[in-house]
């Protein structure tokens, strides 16, 4: 579904991403690991057009990403749930829900369906997303992303900032999506629930990817997380 090969990035004339590379499958859920400032997150505004890469590919089921303008990757597929959630403050939350919506690849996702799947959203649809809680905003920002059908599922510190019990929550809607068949590509510093979620994990260190493997392969190697993952 993604591939993508030595992709460059930076800010201005400083470079972050030299060397990033992984792939993800139709159904596989992948994590980016590593610490802070590693570039996670320029990997993902890099994939997403919203930041322009300085060398290498990104291919989305055989269209070239690099290039493109956000719009347009978001047009192939590309759902991004970002970091710090960014809902419309001053619209609804069914308004920041229709927003986005868009049955590009079948409309397996509507506005009824987002309120099944988190029936806190329906509670609150008439709230503005300035009144919403930030476990409640989370649920927004992805269910926003879900109402434009993606084939791939992009979130960013997917859990950054949120309560224990709101994260085991927002863990457990990932896991039910993952039953589904969504890809996902996600950012999160909780190792424990991300080698349950996940099929695969990518290391970040310095732009570079130092180490890809399984959540099995993970959890059997005590070294990957002392040396690169831990603060």
């Amino acid at each position: 579904m993604l591939t993508v090969d030595n992709l460059q990035a930076g800010y201005g004339t400083t470079p972050v991403l030299f060397d990033v590379g992984f792939t993800i499958a139709a159904g596989e859920v992948v994590t980016l690991l590593g610490r802070n400032g590693m570039g996670k997150t320029t990997t993902i505004r890099a994939l997403m057009g919203l930041l322009r890469p300085t060398g290498g590919t990104a291919v989305f089921e055989g269209q070239r990403l690099v290039g493109l303008p956000p719009y347009r990757i978001a047009q192939l597929g590309l759902g991004l749930v970002p970091e710090g959630r960014q809902v419309f403050p001053s619209l609804t939350v069914r308004e920041n829900l229709v927003a986005t919506a868009a049955a590009r690849f079948g409309e397996r996702w509507t506005l009824d369906r987002v309120y099944t799947f988190f029936p806190r959203l329906a509670e609150r649809r008439r709230h503005l997303g300035s009144q919403l809680s930030g476990g409640e905003q989370q649920m927004l920002a992805i269910g926003r992303a879900l109402m434009t059908n993606p084939k791939l599922l992009i979130l960013d510190e997917a859990t950054e900032g949120l309560a224990p019990l709101i994260r085991t929550e927002i863990w457990a809607c990932l896991a039910r999506l993952k039953q589904e068949g969504q890809a996902i590509l996600v950012v999160d510093k909780h190792l424990e629930a991300m080698t349950r979620l996940a099929d695969r994990h990518v290391v970040l260190e310095k732009g570079h990817v130092v180490w890809t493997g399984s959540s099995a392969a993970l959890a059997a190697d005590p070294t990957v997380r002392q040396r690169w993952l831990q603060v």
